[in-house]
């Protein structure tokens, strides 16, 4: 047996393009999904009369959930495949927006976000493993790219069409219709999507370390594969870059831009908005950079891109928080073209992940890995409502730039930390693959 004869195709069948679409229209979805309350922050604080703290919880109860069930996922994932779970994932989000569009109360709209963060879950980490699973290994990193790429479309569909359709309508019918697009695309899942290729009755694992082809069987002692997984510094090394690159510009779109342009800043909606969806273009238009980049230095990718990609959202967010005024506009722009870094740079993360791991333990490496940059964002969105709301600026009449400026210092302790142990995990890892000497002890 060798890998070569059950990997997939160099070339992908239109079996392969199929299923990877279907599979990233579902994922477009889950970031309209995620995205959904961000874009109507302020209606929803008018809608449930709720302060900073309680508006931040929305989205932290969401990214915990969403964050703590990432290595579960990963688990099933390796058990069951890409199918069920992602059939599941969208059952779970339309389930949650439905119970968010009838909601009377905060108490019922957090348990939707719940919901909402269990169902997001499943849908990147299964696509992952579609494209590990029908697709060749040398398209990889690029292949990685575009499926993050395409998938922040959803933040321009939650940006606008979304916000526009609430203005027209009512939260009920806007967050029903989305609903209803969740269980058609559970429906489409369940039809188009298949674990793998036709020819292969199960999936391969080639050992990275020494080479050992294997079949999976999935019979693998839970314990012993997340340990396994964070044993190897390589997939420290990719929680760490996923937990310090998008966290910032995550914290941005999902809850706290929309209201720091407008409130603090002094910009209208459209304009705000219009800032936003450039955040969300640049971050597509640089996925295919950094993916090239990424492939062509594959042992330089921490220094040549992740490091300078968090050094970049640090220079621009501090140089925002620090002028003494409203900043102008065109360095607002910069400010969201530098965040806008952190989701290409992010997606490096994956590469360790499935460079460092064997087949087997993908998903779990990967549920690993995906953690990381929601975690980070939960406790950043947390910290910054709560400082809004211990300086007495925790509604949307009395947001201010300078309770902003206090409350926007709290992703600096986060970017250091995670800098710190990118530096520690990649010594260790070129280390493990013998690109560095052993350290003298």
């Amino acid at each position: 047996m060798t890998s070569a004869a059950h990997s997939p195709a160099s070339s992908p069948g239109w079996k392969a393009w199929l299923i990877w679409s279907v599979g990233v229209a579902a994922y477009v979805l889950a970031i309209t999904n995620r995205t959904s309350l961000g874009a109507v922050g302020v209606d929803a604080a008018d809608r449930f009369m709720a302060d900073a703290s309680t508006l931040a919880l929305f989205a932290v109860v969401q990214l915990a959930v969403y964050g703590g069930m990432q290595i579960p996922i990963g688990i099933l994932l390796d058990r069951y495949g890409s199918r069920p779970i992602m059939t599941a994932g969208m059952l779970l989000m339309a389930l949650g927006q439905l119970t968010m569009a009838l909601s009377p109360s905060i108490g019922i709209a957090i348990f939707a976000r719940i919901l909402l963060g269990a169902g997001d879950a499943a849908v990147f980490p299964a696509v992952l493993r579609l494209v590990a699973t029908w697709f060749p290994a040398q398209r990889g990193p690029i292949m990685v790219q575009f499926t993050g790429i395409i998938g922040q479309a959803g933040q321009l569909i939650a940006l606008v069409p979304l916000a526009a359709l609430l203005h027209a309508t009512t939260w009920t019918v806007t967050f029903g219709s989305i609903a209803g697009l969740g269980a058609l695309f559970t429906v489409l899942v369940a039809v188009v999507i298949r674990n793998h290729p036709p020819e292969r009755d199960a999936d391969i694992s080639v050992n990275t370390d020494t080479g050992v082809v294997r079949v999976v069987t999935s019979a693998i002692d839970t314990g012993v594969g997340i340990r396994a997984a964070w044993a190897h510094p390589g997939t420290r090394l990719a929680f760490w870059s996923h937990f310090t690159t998008p966290f910032a510009g995550t914290a941005f779109i999902l809850l706290w831009g929309m209201p720091f342009l407008t409130a603090a800043q002094g910009l209208d909606t459209s304009h705000a908005a219009g800032i936003i969806s450039v955040y969300v273009v640049a971050g597509m238009a640089l996925g295919p950079v950094i993916g090239e980049l990424s492939r062509r230095l594959p042992n330089q990718r921490s220094y040549a891109l992740v490091l300078p990609a968090v050094v970049l959202q640090i220079i621009a967010w501090t140089t925002v928080i620090a002028l003494p005024g409203p900043a102008p506009v065109w360095l607002l722009y910069v400010l969201a073209v530098a965040l806008a870094t952190g989701g290409p740079a992010s997606m490096i993360a994956f590469d360790h992940a499935r460079t460092h791991n064997p087949t087997h333990r993908l998903s779990t490496a990967t549920g690993v890995t995906n953690a990381g940059g929601f975690i980070a964002a939960l406790i950043a969105i947390f910290l910054i409502g709560l400082a809004l709301d211990l300086q007495g600026a925790g509604t949307p009449e009395t947001y201010s730039l300078e309770a902003f400026r206090v409350a926007f210092l709290m992703p600096i302790p986060l970017w250091l930390l995670g800098v710190t142990f990118i530096l520690i995990e990649r010594k260790r890892t070129r280390i493990r693959m013998g690109l560095d000497p052993e350290r003298r002890r």
